[in-house]
């Protein structure tokens, strides 16, 4: 967690028709809280961009915004759905809602257990091998697949989260890479990704899915 950053919503505020129930993680460029819906009394993440590094750098706004119609765009079982995206005037906000998923990271898992048993490496990593088979068709490419993105919910299914540095050729995409620009996670990504994120395609993400599936077995 990112001490620096104060809360944007304390326990128990309501924000536009949400009650905030409490902080489940933040970072440098914005913090995700879970809240109940208060007409449906259901749970959900709201995930928040904060207001000084959306006006420091718009590109950090457009990633934000972008992650919230990538989502929308591809629906699988094994992939966090956003249900709505805004931004708050009185606030100066940017907000989306999507799904909550109880249970944790697979960084969580590994941090408890160390390692993984084969039989449920293996469950995982092919529910997120559907999740990717279905963006497939749109040529999306999520360029940062580590157990830190890949949540599990406590009856065992996978989802994968965070689409902020994903490539979308197939969606008509606004946002380019610059050529030689790196994004990733060093230690999950391709030889290519390392050299340049732009020329990457779906066979990147299948490489970090192989780096999770033996980190998942040999805790390393």
């Amino acid at each position: 967690m990112n001490a620096k950053k104060p809360d944007v919503f304390q326990p128990g505020e309501r924000f536009n028709g949400y009650v905030i129930e409490k902080l489940l993680g933040k970072g440098g460029l914005g913090a995700v809280y879970l809240a109940r819906h208060e007409m449906l009394d259901s749970l959900f993440a709201i995930k928040v961009l904060y207001p000084d590094v959306a006006n420091q750098n718009d590109t950090y706004r457009k990633r934000f915004l972008r992650e919230a119609r990538l989502a929308t765009r591809v629906r699988h079982p094994n992939l966090v759905a956003v249900h709505d995206c805004g931004y708050d005037e009185s606030r100066k906000l940017y907000y989306l809602v999507m799904d909550y998923v109880p249970g944790g990271s697979l960084r969580d898992a590994l941090a408890f257990s160390g390692s993984l048993e084969p039989s449920q490496a293996a469950s995982i990593v092919i529910q997120v091998a559907g999740a990717l088979q279905a963006a497939r068709p749109l040529h999306l490419v999520h360029r940062d697949l580590k157990p830190e993105n890949i949540m599990l919910q406590p009856d065992g299914v996978v989802k994968l989260v965070d689409f902020g540095i994903a490539k979308a050729e197939g969606l008509g995409d606004s946002l380019k890479t610059t050529t030689d620009t790196i994004f990733g996670t060093p230690n999950y990504i391709s030889p290519e990704q390392a050299m340049s994120a732009t020329d990457v395609d779906e066979r990147a993400d299948i490489y970090s899915l192989g780096i999770v599936f033996f980190e998942l077995i040999s805790g390393r």
